[in-house]
């Protein structure tokens, strides 16, 4: 079992340009998107967060169902849910505005414990920014650490909801002894200004930095460095691509039976550039499509 522990939200997609455009709901959150993903790779998946029981808090519900994922460490209450309102640029790059204050997975709340058979949580996003929810998620993922389970970390930056950016590094650093995985786009390492050898420095075993379409590179604490290119496609959006890259990630490691810091230290070249060349491609078609919807098991080829 794969646990992803975060933030659902809706999507506002603007489906034509200009400030007024039509906007259409879609089903949304980094975390939910990798959920979802990881469901449809056919990854036994649950998802731990706290919807509203408002009619978007029951779409995301349904959104999670119809990808097998399991729900039962869902909680639910009556605030609303939280809005992203995104915008396109001509590259098919998403910017959001969100619209947050007393939503329902801000009050999140860390469970006793977390799925039977759980292998690994993966955690990121808005659910480590907003409190009290964010020192909750927090407390999870060092919980899980602490009890030797596999820990995904993804930033996922959204600058406009980080009132004290120096605060939020120093709280960033503060994760990494307890993060196995940590895989972040290139744009998030800038922002975080740090490297990915001085994050490995202090406790992950790998770190994945993502070029959107010219590829990604893994750095591994034994100095190791491999790359892989990007896949051609024609972009629609690039909405939850990073997300579909997190779950082709976890995906990709359960299949190899690497889900622990000792057999991701023990993964080679090949096995590295496998998995990479995997996540592309599963990246590539969810770019290729309007909003988050990432692949099924039956369009890629295995991990």
């Amino acid at each position: 079992m794969i646990v992803v522990a975060g933030e659902a939200l809706i999507d506002l997609v603007p489906r034509e340009a200009g400030a007024l455009a039509l906007l259409q709901p879609a089903l949304g959150g980094g975390p939910y998107n990798t959920a979802v993903a990881l469901g449809r790779l056919g990854s036994p998946t649950a998802f731990c967060s706290r919807l509203s029981s408002d009619a978007f808090g029951e779409a995301l519900l349904d959104g999670l169902r119809a990808a097998g994922v399991d729900v039962s460490a869902v909680r639910r209450g009556p605030e609303p849910t939280t809005l992203a309102v995104a915008t396109i640029d001509d590259s098919g790059s998403a910017a959001y505005s969100f619209y947050v204050d007393g939503t329902a997975d801000r009050l999140f709340t860390a469970p006793a414990h977390l799925p039977q058979g759980t292998r690994a949580v993966s955690f990121g996003t808005c659910s480590l920014v907003l409190e009290p929810g964010a020192s909750a998620y927090e407390e999870l993922m060092r919980s899980a650490a602490a009890e030797g389970v596999f820990t995904a970390l993804d930033p996922n930056i959204r600058a406009g909801l980080i009132p004290d950016p120096d605060a939020y590094r120093a709280r960033f650093k503060s994760w990494l002894p307890s993060v196995t995985l940590l895989k972040l786009s290139a744009e998030d390492a800038r922002w975080l200004g740090g490297t990915p050898r001085e994050w490995l420095a202090s406790g992950p075993s790998a770190v994945v930095l993502t070029h959107g379409g010219d590829g990604l590179t893994v750095f591994t604490r034994d100095g190791a460095e491999h790359s892989v290119a990007g896949v051609p496609v024609d972009v629609v959006d690039t909405i939850g691509a990073g997300d579909t890259v997190n779950a082709a990630l976890l995906h990709g490691l359960a299949a190899r039976d690497a889900l622990s810091p000792g057999a991701l230290a023990a993964l080679d070249g090949e096995g590295w550039s496998e998995l990479l060349r995997f996540a592309a491609r599963a990246a590539a078609i969810t770019c290729s499509r309007a909003g988050a919807e990432p692949p099924y098991a039956s369009e890629l080829t295995a991990p």
